[in-house]
């Protein structure tokens, strides 16, 4: 199967957000632009629960079968979805751009992300992980070679800064372990989600994960199996609807629709659709998980959300 007959691609997916800027309500780059974000806000909702459903594993499974045994089952649905499709094979470059990926959204956010909800609740990872929209608009920016202004370094920079302050405060006047291991996530994320976007203007949204899942399968597989053998996998209902949803949800379907709609839309704009992300996290963990928001909590959601809108403003 062609990359260009992929249902995920569009003529002006070549096109890379940054190098064009026509009115965005026109002709077909408005339409493309359109279609980019109501792609972009499925693949959101499909996010928005990840840290509620990764939660809810962790009360039976280890973190690291979670974080691994997770992306095994998707491996395997993207197996069946490239052999149906009749795929062509990557080329040499976009194998490497896909391990950049994989490193990012396959294992690197999953694995370090699981660890830190072991002893974090969803509500605190929500916050953190808040600043994954800015740092995806850095690295598209980096990425693409353009010269931001002083005041969109500024924004993301009071940003972080907000996410540090929560987590110093909430941390007892220190920052902790799982505070590093969620910020590392949102870098390495980042790093996935622009780089999977770029890639999708070539391979498609759907092959883009799909390759990302089997390159990676030689190594998830050995250390899920080593993890279960090791830990069990006795689950209840609800850490098996959890697991359940962040195989086939979190680190499969929803991508489908993200990397789509980056392509389409461009990294750094699409991105900034998961400003949504975080306050629906905080919702389902209060409504689901029985979870406390404090007024910090929110009032911090908020204010990231807030410099993060600021530094698409100021691009």
């Amino acid at each position: 199967m062609s990359n260009r007959s992929n249902a995920t691609t569009a003529e002006a997916v070549t096109q890379p957000a940054g190098l064009r800027s026509p009115s965005p309500q026109s002709g077909l780059w408005g339409r493309t632009l359109q279609s980019g974000a109501v792609l972009g806000a499925i693949g959101v909702l499909g996010f928005s629960f990840s840290l509620p459903a990764t939660r809810l594993a962790l009360r039976d499974l280890d973190p690291w079968v979670v974080a691994f045994g997770r992306a095994a089952v998707a491996a395997g649905l993207a197996f069946l979805v490239l052999r149906a499709a009749r795929a062509s094979l990557p080329t040499r470059t976009q194998w490497r751009r896909l391990a950049i990926v994989a490193g990012g959204v396959v294992i690197g956010f999953p694995l370090l992300t699981s660890i830190a909800l072991h002893h974090r609740t969803a509500a605190h990872g929500a916050i953190v992980v808040g600043l994954v929209p800015a740092a995806t608009a850095v690295m598209a920016v980096l990425r693409a070679g353009e010269r931001p202004s002083p005041a969109f370094w500024l924004a993301s920079a009071a940003g972080t800064v907000a996410v540090l302050v929560f987590a110093f405060v909430s941390g007892a006047g220190a920052l902790q372990l799982t505070d590093v291991e969620l910020l590392a996530a949102v870098v390495l994320v980042a790093l996935g989600y622009a780089e999977g976007g770029a890639l999708a203007r070539e391979l498609g949204g759907t092959h883009t994960i799909c390759w990302a899942l089997v390159l990676s399968a030689p190594l998830l597989v050995p250390v899920a199996a080593v993890r279960v053998a090791q830990t069990g996998f006795h689950v209840h209902a609800d850490s098996a609807f959890g697991f359940a949803y962040v195989s086939t949800i979190s680190m499969f379907a929803a991508f489908f629709a993200w990397y789509a709609g980056l392509a389409r839309g461009g990294v750094a704009r699409i991105g900034q659709i998961q400003l949504a992300q975080a306050p629906l996290t905080l919702l389902w963990a209060g409504l689901l998980l029985g979870e406390r928001v404090t007024l910090g909590s929110a009032l911090t959601a908020v204010l990231v959300v807030g410099c993060v809108a600021a530094t698409q403003r100021a691009r």
